[in-house]
């Protein structure tokens, strides 16, 4: 039976499963199969070689393990706080076992009287120790064989454990697997990159992971397998890239024209800097290429990508084309709408807006001069994919925040063109190079990494609520300057799940600190209607109203310079990056600008980090890897839009070396056998196209 028949055979089939134990198997765990079983790698290891006795018992020890007695079972309290307890001693004491869960099961289960071995972490209540949820097996059955030095540990649930599925059950079965004959796995590597791994075989590295014989060896198989996930993600990203680079072509864009050079020479609001030249260059080489351009532009807030897209946008008009900017929120594409209007005021170029408000009869006349080239800059929301909107050539597409897109979607703006447009993706959200490297690994990335001159860095401070009234009173100084002020809440309303305060709540408390006339507040929340969002937005704009109270529907698209104090209420509720990204709309203008993160005083420890990195530094890029390593990499991009692979061993976190490593050796591979023939690579072609067939890869961004 070939390797791959033989993983695919149902996990029902293996020894010690069956019906019963595989359903919950599948749907606990996912292991469907014998092959998801290999996968389901231990997530730690444990010393299992030495014996502690009772009076040995200490909470400061990682873990004990005990051989004794078990006492008679009993229950005790009551709903909540019930619980199963039993007293286990040995020749030098006792100590007590506690379950606060699977009571019923363990009652049935457990042999009082009978010698066990057991497991687990020490806890110390009001000078009384105890062993909570142990893991315990007779003494009779004990195996020495599963229990060498390094015990895999493997994560599981309540309901598999109910099923005798704990982290020692499930090793059982996976020692059951690595002994069946025909557990044979092929190479998926060259010979050449086995060498360089150490000479450790794909079939060895499982077996080690699974059953370690010491800690060298264990480490040598983890690094082989992990190199392995990141070579083939970043293979297939570049392959990607390759085939878009060979099949793909793109509107030659020869020449920078008239509308280019008199803006840049008479209209140009400030002097670029040198990052911004630097991309706008690198877009220029890609547009005039003859394939499609696929970049990525990430620059922190405030780094002028907005001046990088429209200079681009000038060079499709001056070849005869026409551009979009298709941004994800109403209110984000008006601010591009009316940043672009302002910049181009003087300029031959028709600038539009098309979202989901506008007005059939205004979209009607839009539409007819779009498909008659009347219109050069189309800006809009989701609005621009639908099947009416048609362009009469259109050459460039930027995305702004294209995560927030399906892929699906982006895929119907790329079919308006015979050939397709150009596509420039812009992102505020700074992404840690280990996960650019994997979300956007088949996109040419540039990265705007100044601010432009004149910027101050926002000074950033933590406040705890009982210092309420010191920060009114520095926020009635600054309105005393002329400035404005957001205040920021995570509710629209109040909860009594959680201790937050709300914008309305917020709202009138702060219109009675802060009573007319002499001081005027606003309300902006994401239940109002659109009209009352933009009267709103416009009074602070214009300066009619010193503090506009809001949630995070002003997060981004937001443009007040005036405005230069944020104050952030419940700020440990926010993630690191909503709070940079808050922080970014202000800071905006020449003065001074000020970010307050209000807080309880009861913080936990993650939250303690974000505030810490929000006081300590304003660049986006070292936020980005804290809130990498807080969060990962899943949570940190949004699980829908993520596009992260799943990953069995590796970490981006941890493991950003040897991404580095993975992804340069696939480009080397693709340097030297661009279409994988050589027969040395052909366990690397074989598991390619393997991986390919089983999961389409969505990485062309348009």
């Amino acid at each position: 039976m070939p390797a791959s028949s033989f993983l695919e055979t149902p996990i029902e089939f293996l020894k010690g499963v069956g019906p019963q134990r595989g359903e919950v198997l599948r749907g606990e765990l996912g292991i469907a199969t014998f092959g998801d079983l290999l996968l389901h790698v231990p997530f730690r290891y444990v010393d299992r070689s030495r014996f502690h006795t009772v009076r040995e018992a200490s909470p400061d020890l990682p873990h004990v393990q005990l051989r004794g007695v078990l006492g008679d079972l009993r229950t005790v309290g009551e709903k909540r706080g019930r619980r199963l307890v039993a007293r286990f001693t040995d020749d030098t004491g006792g100590i007590e076992l506690v379950w606060f869960k699977g009571i019923r099961w363990l009652q049935g289960s457990l042999k009082p009287g009978q010698e066990y071995i057991a497991f687990g972490k020490v806890n110390e209540f009001r000078g009384k120790l105890s062993l909570p949820h142990p893991e315990l097996e007779l003494a009779a059955t004990y195996q020495a064989g599963l229990d060498a030095a390094l015990q895999p540990v493997y994560s599981t649930t309540e309901k598999a454990t109910a099923k005798g599925l704990h982290s020692r059950g499930i090793a059982k079965l996976t020692r059951t697997l690595l002994t069946l004959p025909e557990l044979q796995l092929p190479e998926t590597l060259s010979a050449e990159l086995v060498q360089w791994l150490g000479g450790v075989s794909r079939d060895a590295a499982f077996r080690q992971v699974h059953a370690p014989q010491d800690q060298q060896k264990l480490e040598a198989a983890r690094r082989r397998l992990k190199f392995e996930e990141l070579f083939f993600i970043q293979l297939q990203l570049l392959k990607q890239k390759q085939l878009v680079q060979q099949q793909v072509k793109g509107h030659v864009f020869g020449q920078v024209g008239e509308l280019l050079n008199t803006f840049y020479r008479d209209h140009i609001p400030f002097e670029p800097t040198g990052a911004q030249k630097r991309v706008v260059k690198e877009v220029r080489k890609d547009m005039g290429s003859g394939r499609q351009m696929n970049r990525l532009v990430q620059g922190d807030v405030g780094s002028g990508k907005t001046l990088v897209a429209l200079l681009s946008m000038l060079i499709a008009l001056d070849n005869g084309f026409q551009a979009a900017l298709m941004a994800p929120t109403e209110i984000l594409a008006q601010q591009h709408f009316r940043t672009l209007s302002a910049m181009l005021k003087d300029m031959p170029v028709e600038v539009r807006l098309l979202t989901g408000s506008t007005k059939s009869a205004e979209r009607k006349s839009l539409l007819t001069a779009l498909k008659t080239g009347h219109i050069g800059i189309l800006v809009g929301t989701h609005a621009l994919l639908e099947e009416t909107v048609q362009f009469e050539r259109l050459g460039l597409v930027v995305i702004d925040e294209q995560h927030r897109f399906g892929v699906a979607q982006r895929a119907r703006l790329w079919r308006k063109n015979t050939v397709p447009p150009h596509v420039l993706v812009m992102t505020a959200t700074p992404i840690p190079r280990t996960l650019a490297m994997t979300l956007y690994g088949d996109l040419d990335v540039s990265v705007i990494d100044e601010l432009p001159p004149g910027r101050k860095p926002v000074k950033t401070v933590h406040r705890y609520d009982h210092a309420r009234n010191a920060v009114f009173a520095f926020l009635e100084e600054e309105i005393a300057k002329g400035r404005q002020v957001y205040v920021v809440y995570p509710l629209i309303e109040g909860s009594e799940k959680l201790d937050l305060k709300d914008v309305t709540d917020g709202f009138e408390s702060i219109s009675r600190r802060f009573p007319l006339p002499k001081y005027a507040v606003s309300i902006v929340h994401g239940r109002m209607d659109q009209a009352t969002k933009d009267y709103e937005m416009g009074r602070f704009k214009k300066g009619e109203t010193d503090i506009l109270v809001a949630t995070t529907v002003i997060e981004v698209g937001v443009d007040v310079p005036n405005a230069s104090v944020m104050v952030i209420e419940n700020a440990e509720r926010f993630g690191l990056s909503q709070l940079h990204q808050l922080r970014g709309r202000v800071g905006r203008g020449a003065e001074q600008s000020f970010c307050i993160l209000m807080t309880g005083d009861k913080l936990g420890e993650d939250a303690r980090t974000r505030l810490g990195t929000m006081v300590d530094t304003n660049d986006g890029f070292k936020i980005a890897e804290v809130d990498l390593r807080l969060r990962g990499p899943g949570d940190l991009m949004g699980t829908q839009q993520s596009g992260i692979p799943e990953l069995h061993l590796a970490d981006l976190v941890e493991d950003a070396d040897l991404l580095q490593q993975a992804r340069a050796a696939a480009q080397r591979l693709l340097d030297a056998d661009p279409e994988l023939r050589d027969p040395k690579h052909a366990p690397i072609a074989g598991t390619l196209a393997e991986q390919l067939r089983e999961r389409a890869v969505w990485g062309r961004i348009s």
